[in-house]
């Protein structure tokens, strides 16, 4: 079918994730209503995902998997979402912003950025006119995103569990993967979207290479801004004077799986400089049990 716009859709993504974002942040200022964030968030990449391959009309193979793995981590992750909001409530992150449409126009427009990032190894794979043969990225890419979303989706169904039982009311979350990582989920979303910039590498050519902003971009949002820094504060506030907690998170690595006998042993510049233990993670605690 041609081009739209620009020949990689950079633009035409651009103006579908604007308004789409634009629509639910009216919903959400006009009714103060928050529950459909997420599942915002999470259907625009799918959106993207179904243009971009039906726009172009290529229907090569890569685009057909790499458009279905999206949207199939699309449908998971927003479902999960909006079904865990419905029923724990309000999302406490808008406290302080329901009241204040500056924040809040801050935050859709973070997250439209989010978007419309995360999704260009993809975008311009559908927007490409290439097809070379399957190689073996497109194997170890699909391999790496079968992987993450193995780990997330296995890791927010615990924590769900773990958090709807009445006994473990105020514990925090160390089952399943949980003893292994601090933050399982975000690995596996992680390592989902690094598989799929694998996978689209057979068709990058010169500039397109620049998509791997997108990976990057999650990468770095989810350890210093929107992700672990945020869950770390608050769990330090709450456990950060309970010594089991603070075995918990000396012997647990913040973010790749790992046994907590191995992580446990290692020595901090090791932990800090491969394994991504910050110290913005630890700036809410007691010095003393640091």
């Amino acid at each position: 079918m041609g081009t739209v716009i620009d020949s990689h859709f950079l633009a035409l993504t651009a103006i579908v994730t604007v308004g789409y974002q634009l629509l639910f942040f009216i919903i959400t200022a006009l009714l103060k209503f928050d529950k459909v964030t997420d599942f915002a968030g999470s259907t625009n990449f799918i959106i993207l995902a179904v243009l971009t391959l039906v726009v172009k009309g290529s229907w090569h193979f890569r685009q057909v998997v790499l458009s279905m793995l999206v949207v199939v981590w699309g449908l998971r992750l927003g479902l999960f979402l909006l079904m865990r909001i419905l029923r724990w409530g309000e999302d406490r992150r808008f406290d302080e912003m329901r009241d204040n449409l500056g924040k809040l126009a801050v935050f859709w427009v973070f997250q439209a950025v989010w978007v419309w990032t995360v999704s260009l190894p993809l975008t311009v794979v559908n927007a490409s006119s290439r097809n070379p043969s399957i190689e073996a990225a497109d194997i170890i890419g699909w391999i790496m995103w079968a992987i993450g979303l193995f780990v997330e989706a296995t890791s927010d169904q615990q924590k769900l569990v773990f958090k709807n039982a009445p006994e473990n009311r105020g514990k925090w979350c160390d089952v399943g993967l949980w003893k292994y990582s601090r933050h399982p989920n975000y690995f596996g979303e992680i390592f989902l979207w690094w598989g799929i910039f694998v996978a689209a590498t057979p068709v990058l050519k010169n500039a397109e290479w620049l998509v791997i902003l997108g990976p990057i971009f999650l990468t770095l949002l989810l350890l210093f801004i929107s992700g672990l820094p945020l869950l770390e504060e608050s769990a330090d506030k709450k456990y950060g004077n309970v010594s089991t907690y603070m075995h918990y998170k000396r012997t647990t690595s913040p973010l790749i799986l790992l046994p907590p006998a191995l992580y446990g042993n290692l020595p901090g510049w090791f932990k800090t400089s491969f394994l991504f233990e910050f110290p913005l993670y630890s700036r809410s605690l007691p010095l003393e049990n640091w």
